[in-house]
């Protein structure tokens, strides 16, 4: 076999007889007139047209994935490639593979991923007809602006396809997704695992394929990326949420008990009962959010959370036992007054405002003990035999 080179150009393909060939033209050239080793890798998702021929006529070595999806035949040419650096674009000549040296420079500059950028925030070029209306005035602007903000990652076009990115990375990153999420979490998990990143301007050209549309499904993939956000931020998805739930439940408590008139709006104990439904759903909200980054970490899917490597059972435990105390305590002094008169007639508009309370906090602290149970559980380390079909 050669020696290893230093770059290879992974493209995906289904039925792409249209395009391929000057796709992988341009790619060859590049790395010939700008005297990089590399090769070109044409990942096969089971195309029934001319594909695989015309690649392989022009210099391409063709690999066959069989399972199908974007992110699939992109982590089987992957797999298959050799180069210490990889450039990944789609072969639907949308991505002028002429291009390929400054991805290349910035990878021997040290960065571990280097983004194409499309749009023209971060220095790209949209030529007429290249992207749909939707995709580039809302989709992918608001899903970009939507990683910065959850994860702070410096991507302007986070739905670029051109990429490069290191061979070290890659394997770091454990990839997982076969569809089109796939490149949206290479860039969530990059950010993850603080990989070194910048972007550069590229130009993007219309869809060359004459046969066929493209393969993107603009609501089906975007609802794909968007569920892939909230999966990988346990913060955003479960956390924020519960904290906003927990501090609306207080505010209410804080203005109920005394029975407030805020804008001569009278609070009673109605209101102490919606405020403790939305403290037990914020509650369980928060332990959501351990549990997620806890079984992330433990899977290799994100980073292990600071607070969370110290975090054991007991302690879990002694805090669910103390809410379930104080909310006895809260009961019990009811059950008390009740006892002195005999268990008579009680004034419940003033009772109630210790019964909701001492009931809710009960449930939090069961709530609380159940779920170090479950920390216990998604603590433990998976089995490290090796799946061999031996009992």
């Amino acid at each position: 076999m050669s020696p290893r080179p230093e770059l290879s150009v992974v493209m995906p393909c289904l039925d792409e007889a249209d395009t391929i060939g000057v796709c992988v033209e341009k790619a060859l050239r590049s790395m010939r007139e700008n005297e990089i080793s590399g090769e070109v890798v044409v990942a096969d998702n089971g195309s029934v047209d001319q594909s695989r021929e015309i690649a392989q006529s022009l210099g391409a070595r063709v690999v066959s994935v069989d399972q199908r999806g974007y992110g699939a035949a992109l982590m089987g040419g992957i797999e298959s490639s050799r180069g210490e650096f990889i450039i990944m674009g789609d072969c639907d000549d949308s991505y002028d593979f002429l291009e390929l040296p400054k991805f290349v420079q910035g990878l021997r500059n040290g960065a571990d991923l280097v983004q194409g950028c499309r749009l023209p925030r971060g220095g790209g070029r949209v030529l007429p007809n290249a992207m749909p209306f939707l995709h580039r005035w809302f989709g992918n602007p608001f899903l970009s602006w939507l990683v910065r903000r959850m994860f702070q990652i410096p991507i302007h076009d986070v739905y670029c396809g051109m990429r490069g990115f290191s061979r070290e990375l890659y394997n770091r990153l454990d990839l997982r997704s076969p569809g089109m999420e796939f490149a949206t979490e290479m860039i969530i998990k990059s950010g993850l695992y603080r990989a070194s990143m910048n972007q550069v301007p590229i130009t993007l050209h219309p869809d060359g394929r004459t046969h066929h549309g493209p393969h993107l499904r603009t609501f089906r993939d975007g609802w794909r990326t968007l569920r892939l956000f909230l999966i990988f931020s346990p913060r955003w998805s479960f956390l924020y949420p519960g904290l906003g739930l927990i501090s609306f439940a207080l505010l209410g408590y804080a203005l109920a008990i005394p029975q407030a008139r805020p804008f001569g709006v009278a609070l009673d104990i109605h209101t102490l009962l919606v405020c403790s439904l939305f403290a037990i759903i914020g509650w369980q909200c928060v332990l959501l959010s351990a549990f997620a980054k806890i079984f992330a970490a433990r899977e290799k899917m994100m980073p292990q959370h600071p607070r969370l490597i110290d975090l054991s059972v007991e302690k879990i435990m002694s805090g669910g036992l103390a809410f379930v105390a104080m909310g006895l305590m809260m009961i019990v002094g009811i059950f008390i007054q009740w006892w002195t008169v005999d268990f008579g007639s009680l004034n419940y508009p003033q009772t109630m405002r210790w019964v909701i309370p001492g009931v809710t906090l009960a449930a939090i602290g069961f709530q609380t003990i159940m779920s170090a149970l479950m920390v216990g559980l998604l603590q433990l380390h998976p089995s490290r035999r090796k799946v061999n079909g031996e009992k």
